[in-house]
C-alpha cells in the first residue's frame, strides 16, 4: 500500500458512514484527504474529529462544509484543491452522498406520496452529481492516468423496499453512470466502479422506514450472519486504489459477505 502515500483522495460525504470510514482508512494508508460534507452545528464536531484524526496520521485534510450537489460548492472545493495537487491527478474519488426522499410513489393521501421535485432532488444528489463532479474534475485536469472513481450503490438498485423507490432509481442510475464513465474514461487510464455494500448500520440506513426489520432479515440471510460494516467497504476502496488495478472498470463490486447472491 506504500504507493498511496502522499496521493490525494476526494471524498464526497466525508463526515459519516462510508465516507468517514474511507477518509480515515485512506489517511492511514498515507493519503491526503479532500472531504466535502454537509453538517449543521450539532454534527460539525464529528467532522472536526475526522479532520483531527487525519492530521494524526501525518496526512493533510482539506474539508469544506457544504452541499456537494451544489455547483457553487463544487467550484469552491476545486478552486481550493487545484493548488494542492501540483499538477498531479487525484488517485481516488469516492461519491458517497446519501440524501434523498423516502416516500411511496402512490399513497392513499396524495400529500403522503413523493413529489416530482423530491424525485428529481433524490436522483440529482445521489446519482447525477457524480457526472457533474467528474466533468469538472476532468476540465481542471484533476483526473488522469491511474485515477479511480468509486460510487456507493446498494442492493436497492435491483431490489425494492417500502418508500425506497426514488433511492432505488438513483442507485440504478448511479450504476449506469459508472458504466458510461468507464467507457469514456478508460482511454485516459481512469477507472470507474460502483461499490455495492451490503446492509450497513449507518446514519442514512437508520432513516429508512422499517430499517430494523431489514437488518433482521439480513442477519438471517447473509452467509456471514452479520451486517456489513463501513470498515469492510473502506478496506475495499483502499485496496482498489493501489497500483495495478486500473484495468478493472465498469463493475458493480459487491462488498457484502455474499448477501446479494443468496
Amino acid at each position: 500500500m506504500n504507493d498511496l502515500k502522499g496521493k490525494w483522495a476526494l471524498v464526497l460525504g466525508a463526515s459519516s458512514g462510508f465516507g468517514e470510514a474511507c477518509s480515515l482508512e485512506l489517511a492511514r494508508r498515507g493519503m491526503n484527504i479532500c472531504g466535502v460534507h454537509l453538517d449543521r452545528k450539532a454534527t460539525q464536531p464529528n467532522a472536526d474529529r475526522i479532520v483531527e484524526e487525519i492530521h494524526k496520521t501525518g496526512s493533510e485534510a482539506f474539508f469544506i462544509n457544504g452541499n456537494a450537489a451544489d455547483e457553487g460548492v463544487r467550484k469552491e472545493v476545486l478552486d481550493g484543491l487545484v493548488p494542492k495537487m501540483g499538477g498531479k491527478p487525484l488517485r481516488t474519488v469516492l461519491h458517497s452522498l446519501a440524501f434523498g426522499t423516502l416516500k411511496p410513489f402512490v399513497a392513499e393521501k396524495p400529500e403522503d406520496q413523493i413529489t416530482k421535485a423530491q424525485i428529481e432532488m433524490t436522483l440529482d444528489v445521489m446519482a447525477h452529481s457524480l457526472v457533474y463532479w467528474v466533468q469538472d474534475l476532468c476540465a481542471r485536469q484533476l483526473l488522469g492516468k491511474g485515477s479511480r472513481i468509486f460510487a456507493m450503490t446498494s442492493a436497492g438498485s435491483a431490489r425494492n423496499w417500502a418508500s425506497y423507490g426514488a433511492v432505488s432509481a438513483a442507485k440504478a442510475a448511479l450504476e449506469a453512470h459508472c458504466r458510461q464513465l468507464s467507457v469514456e474514461l478508460t482511454p485516459q487510464g481512469i477507472s470507474a466502479n460502483a461499490i455495492r455494500a451490503g446492509v450497513t448500520d449507518t446514519p442514512s440506513f437508520r432513516k429508512i422506514p422499517g430499517h430494523e426489520e431489514m437488518a433482521k432479515l439480513v442477519l438471517e440471510r447473509n452467509p456471514g450472519r452479520r451486517l456489513t460494516t463501513t470498515q469492510d467497504v473502506a478496506a475495499c476502496v483502499a485496496a482498489l486504489s493501489t497500483e495495478g488495478l486500473s484495468w478493472m472498470t465498469g463493475n458493480v463490486i459487491n462488498v457484502d459477505g455474499g448477501e446479494f447472491i443468496v
